[in-house]
């Protein structure tokens, strides 16, 4: 848990409101990727960066998946500059690396390898943090997630001095998101919050951080996605984005992060699609763990019939999780996406070694659980009745 000092600047045409920020500062670092990179709203950015001669230098290839040598590389291009503030704009990949490269250029930090030996930084250099998606939440998690290829996985690095020192939540950034990638991390950030809810180690400041989010993203989803130019829709998604990676600061994830680990480790599959196709399933099983928190979500859905007893709320928001999942034409099972029944026991394995989310869930699962759950995302196995040891 770290206490968040950022200060947030938020709004429609709220890019000017940047400029204050950059008061003294020569040397710019924006880091992005190779779409976010040719939006008109970044290119205002960039124009409002480099007023009054500061110099800015841009790193635009940031990979979908960043791993430990990729940002060894960019550490080493950036070496004999004397960076002042580090400025990220994209989704959480992008983010996460700015928040490694802030550290990364302040001159008493550690180095990239000895973090990831758990060397924890106490120095960075200003930064701003600026999501171009609605889900991830990076921009208030203390956290950093890199790819580690020679064995097969990621590795977080954990420190508050992650934490920026300015998040710009810009809803113009979010218009050009296609219809899937909208729907996807909206239902990320949809996970966080109601995970983190309902973790054993949830507390009042995450359950407020939570619920705050929930109503938000509750009320907007479906328009943001619908209506890509709806800018009051987009805001308040990102600020239930915002808010999920508040939650996750003072709480955590569980059973449908765990379960989705091992699809993006071994498929490759899109971590918001992969949480998708979990939402449901995982929370058809935490349900009677958490039938008073369920009934508390159900009732901020805008349609809510709030005549319906605790249990039956319950019951009703885990229908309305896999009807919203469908509605924004995100997969439903894992056989269209190409994952093999047969791996149903790998799987298992897999998800239930992610302990440290699995301790978070509010039920204990059996590896027969959770093969369970996976096994309901293959349509073929639903109907023949099958169970692949």
């Amino acid at each position: 848990m770290a206490t968040i000092n950022s200060t947030v600047i938020s709004g429609s045409h709220a890019i000017p409101a940047l400029e204050p920020l950059l008061s003294g500062k020569r040397q710019l670092l924006l880091v992005t990727d190779a779409n976010i990179v040719r939006l008109d709203a970044v290119a205002q950015i960039r124009s409002l960066l480099a007023n009054d001669g500061r110099q800015v230098t841009l790193i635009d290839n940031v990979p979908a998946e960043p791993g430990h040598h990729d940002v060894s590389t960019l550490v080493k291009r950036v070496a004999d500059l004397n960076v002042e503030m580090v400025i990220g704009i994209g989704g959480g990949s992008v983010l996460d690396v700015a928040k490694l490269l802030s550290v990364l250029c302040h001159p008493a930090s550690p180095t990239l390898d000895a973090m990831l030996a758990g060397e924890k930084p106490l120095h960075r250099v200003t930064s701003v943090l600026i999501p171009a998606t609605a889900g991830t939440g990076s921009e208030a998690t203390p956290n950093a997630i890199l790819a580690i290829p020679e064995q097969n996985t990621k590795v977080g690095i954990i420190s508050p001095v992650l934490l920026p020192d300015y998040v710009a939540l810009l809803p113009e950034l979010t218009t050009s998101m296609p219809a899937h990638i909208a729907s996807s991390t909206g239902i990320d950030a949809l996970c966080h919050l109601i995970e983190c809810f309902t973790a054993t180690i949830a507390n009042p400041i995450s359950d407020n951080a939570a619920l705050i989010g929930l109503q938000k993203l509750l009320k907007n989803i479906e328009a943001s996605v619908n209506e890509p130019n709806n800018l009051l829709a987009k805001l308040e998604m990102l600020w239930a984005s915002y808010y999920g990676g508040v939650a996750i600061n003072h709480a955590g994830t569980h059973l449908v992060h765990a379960l989705s680990y091992p699809l993006g480790g071994r498929y490759h599959l899109p971590h918001g699609v992969a949480n998708a196709i979990l939402l449901a399933p995982c929370m058809k099983v935490v349900r009677p763990h958490a039938v008073n928190k369920f009934a508390q979500v159900w009732d901020l859905l805008p349609d809510a019939d709030r005549t319906l007893s605790a249990e039956e709320k319950s019951f009703a928001l885990v229908e309305y999780f896999s009807a919203l999942v469908k509605r924004l034409n995100l997969p439903d099972n894992l056989a269209t996406l190409g994952v093999p029944s047969t791996d149903l026991s790998a799987l298992a394995d897999a998800a239930l070694n992610v302990k440290r989310l699995m301790n978070n869930a509010p039920c204990q699962v059996s590896h027969d659980d959770v093969k369970a759950i996976y096994q309901t995302l293959f349509p073929e196995l639903i109907t023949k009745g099958v169970n692949h040891e």
